[in-house]
């Protein structure tokens, strides 16, 4: 079996975004307090989370471990995706994105395990890719009248490009503009 050896590969938080409302639409801010809840006064903030359509396994509602607190993107991927819908751009924000990650090639292909160690003292480990959902789809075509078809085209177009979801593993704050070592494990495929 074949083993591909941990690396390190440098970036930055280039933005960072709170959703404070009843929904994961976010609002851009300088910095983010995270806990181990995940970040204070988020949507998602919370160390667990109920189960929906991502875990056919469970029985809706179950609660279950919050490996969801953070949405992590990249704007190289979102502009894949908006060309591939033929509209202009997706804003972060629309989706709900906890921080924009600049420097890191193919964001959404890091493996999960993979720890995000920022100069501030703050770690976050990812927990895998963000599969592309209608919900957000929806969001995305409330910006583009007539174009009610992102709601589900959106699912397709961003297969494997749709970001990370990750949760705080050492808990601070962090500001924007901050630097950004993510630190991969060895891989192999079993």
């Amino acid at each position: 079996m074949e083993i591909t050896p941990a690396k390190k590969i440098n970036g930055s938080a280039e933005a960072l975004f709170i959703a404070e409302g009843d929904d994961f639409t976010a609002r851009e801010t300088d910095s983010l307090v995270l806990t181990f809840d995940g970040v204070v006064g988020d949507y998602h903030n919370g160390t667990t989370r109920f189960s929906g359509g991502r875990e056919p396994w469970y029985p809706r509602g179950t609660e279950m471990r919050n490996e969801r607190q953070l949405s992590i993107l990249s704007r190289d991927e979102l502009a894949i995706v908006a060309k591939r819908l033929d509209i202009p751009e997706i804003k972060p924000e629309w989706i709900g994105c906890s921080m924009l990650l600049d420097g890191i090639e193919n964001l959404s292909r890091l493996p999960p395990r993979t720890m995000l160690f920022f100069d501030g003292g703050v770690t976050i480990k990812i927990d895998g890719d963000n599969g592309p959902c209608k919900v957000s789809g929806r969001a995305i075509a409330a910006h583009y009248e007539g174009r009610e078809d992102i709601v589900f085209e959106f699912s397709k177009q961003a297969k494997n490009i749709r970001g990370l979801v990750g949760w705080v593993e050492k808990p601070g704050i962090i500001e924007q503009g901050e630097k950004i070592v993510a630190r991969i494990p060895a891989q192999w495929i079993y």
